[in-house]
């Protein structure tokens, strides 16, 4: 509840929240690790979700989503084009023996298992199908791809894969009447509009948030300058230039921010459940509050100065301004309702809300002190970034940072430390999301920029925030570029980000001569006004007298 040491505590663990998630920027559905499967002659699709729209007695009913495989021919992509079919169960249900009665161009419901994904799909023409339908044996969607053996494929029908629970329900419609089938997989848009609302909401965070962190720092200045007209310079210290109430990041803290991220990255895998899920989502209320609490507070302090001047004293909290306390119940209302409405269709407003309350909080208090430290800290999240969401797969066999993003392991819809938007004009839907790290991180270093620059009274052409701002937005655009030439697979935005904005900055200050200072103070060359200083006339009337 204000700027004192609960709230630096409390930043150390929403940083470590943010980093665990730092370079997730994802927009994918298919699940699982088949890329590596050679695309062989009559198995070489690419692979694709497929809807599977159901009748019950000619009565429109559910729709399930399932992935078509690599082998077969390609499914129709417009709805008014495909055809409506008969469904019924193989017998023998797993489809790996030939059926005991022919079909006349239905479509077989089958379980995985027992045979390949190929097998079951030839048994099945063979019969007289005319498409298969494979009920997975897990509450996911895996590719189905060929054997490297199988060199002589002759498929002619479409397979899909559905997840074991739409399986099951899809098998218990049976029971219920004659059941038909529409498989169809539409296209997606060329351009996502959450990813672009994604970018300019990521774009604007930093853009607030550094602008508040480079008005609190000259504040500050303003204060100190104040306190050295007024005779006070053993209490005053310029190197700081902060209050009391920022936290600056230094060598050891940025390696170790890192290392204490992968240890929490680590347990958010292992330990991933409903319960667990349920802890993360507390805790990001809480930070939630404090974030949204101190935005407001700021917002609101110019026009209610009086209850922002007046304070109280609260237990381990120390003083607190009665705008706070006037604040705080609103704050917390807020918190409260997304976390009981959060599988709501509408719940990513409030979740976004709180995280860019909280991610401009933490940009405004914790500040990178020079460009040694910046380069450490985004250094190391790069290479945690690639290893997490890459090389992490070669030990888990999947993508942690992904697994852990998206919430595979839980009946959530991911985890809470990232801003999300519906896809709304998407035929699939989903979410775009991005890791508070990806904002956060780069953000710190982007509010350096603007610090130094308001310090060297540099204009925004001459200075350096405009262009770490314009690198910014150039990486996460490219990360954007790339999720969707990579088929909507998760990316590590900071392996975009880092060198753009870190590149830039470093490229910039080489060429205007002030690379050393930047790497190594962080400040301007600072000239102290108020220091006494004989004139030149008083000297040389000193002279003239002796």
């Amino acid at each position: 509840m204000g700027a004192g040491s609960p709230e630096t505590a409390a930043v150390a663990a929403l940083l470590v929240m943010a980093a665990a998630l730092a370079g997730v920027a994802a927009g994918g559905d298919i699940v699982h690790q088949d890329d590596d499967a050679p695309k062989i002659p009559g198995c070489s699709n690419d692979f694709m979700l497929v809807k599977v729209q159901t009748w019950v007695n000619n009565r429109e009913t559910d729709e399930f989503v399932g992935v078509g495989a690599r082998f077969g021919p390609i499914i129709e992509s417009k709805e008014k084009h495909a055809n409506r079919t008969g469904l019924l169960q193989a017998d023998p249900f797993d489809c790996c023996a030939p059926l005991k009665e022919k079909v006349a161009g239905d479509v077989l419901l089958v379980r995985r298992g027992g045979c390949r994904f190929t097998t079951k799909t030839k048994i099945a023409e063979d019969a007289g199908a005319s498409a298969i339908i494979i009920m997975n044996n897990r509450h996911e969607l895996y590719k189905m791809v060929c054997d490297k053996n199988e060199t002589d494929l002759d498929i002619n029908i479409p397979a899909v894969l559905l997840p074991q629970d739409a399986g099951t329900i899809l098998q218990g419609l049976l029971s219920l009447g004659q059941v038909s089938v529409q498989l169809y997989s539409p296209d997606r848009p060329l351009v996502d509009t959450a990813e672009v609302f994604l970018w300019l909401m990521a774009v604007g965070t930093i853009l607030c948030a550094s602008y508040w962190s480079a008005w609190s720092a000259r504040e500050s200045v303003i204060e100190q300058e104040k306190l050295l007209k007024d005779g006070h310079e053993t209490s005053v210290n310029f190197e700081a230039g902060g209050s009391s109430g920022m936290v600056d990041i230094t060598m050891v803290s940025a390696i170790l921010f890192i290392v204490v991220a992968s240890c929490f990255l680590i347990m958010l895998y292992k330990l991933m459940s409903h319960w667990f899920v349920e802890l993360l989502v507390v805790i990001f209320c809480i930070g939630g509050v404090e974030g949204l609490q101190t935005c407001l507070v700021a917002l609101l302090s110019r026009w209610f100065k009086p209850a922002a001047g007046s304070f109280v004293k609260v237990p381990f909290f120390g003083a607190v301004s009665y705008l706070t306390l006037a604040v705080c119940p609103f704050c917390i209302v807020i918190a409260v309702i997304w976390a009981v409405y959060r599988r709501q269709p509408y719940a990513w407003i409030g979740q976004d809300v709180l995280g860019i309350a909280l991610i401009v909080t933490v940009i405004q208090i914790v500040r990178i002190p020079n460009l040694k430290v910046g380069s450490v800290l985004l250094g190391c999240s790069f290479l945690y970034d690639i290893f997490w969401v890459f090389i992490s797969k070669m030990w888990f066999h999947e993508s942690v940072m992904i697994v852990v993003a998206r919430g595979d392991k839980t009946d959530e819809d991911g985890v809470p430390m990232l801003l999300k938007i519906p896809r709304m004009f998407d035929p699939w839907g989903g979410y775009s999301i991005i890791g508070f790290g990806d904002i956060l991180l780069p953000g710190l270093l982007v509010a350096f920029a603007l610090r130094y620059d308001w310090a060297a009274k540099k204009t925004l052409q001459s200075g350096y925030f405009l262009w770490s701002m314009v690198a910014y937005g150039s990486g996460l655009l490219i990360t954007y570029v790339a999720l969707n030439l990579m088929d909507g697979h998760g990316q590590p935005a900071l392996l975009y980000i880092v060198p753009f904005t870190l590149g830039t900055f470093i490229s910039l200050g080489k060429k205007r001569g002030e690379l050393r200072n930047l790497w190594t103070r962080g400040q301007p060359p600072r000239i102290c006004t108020h220091t006494q200083h004989p004139s030149k006339e008083s000297s040389t009337a000193a002279v003239t007298s002796s």
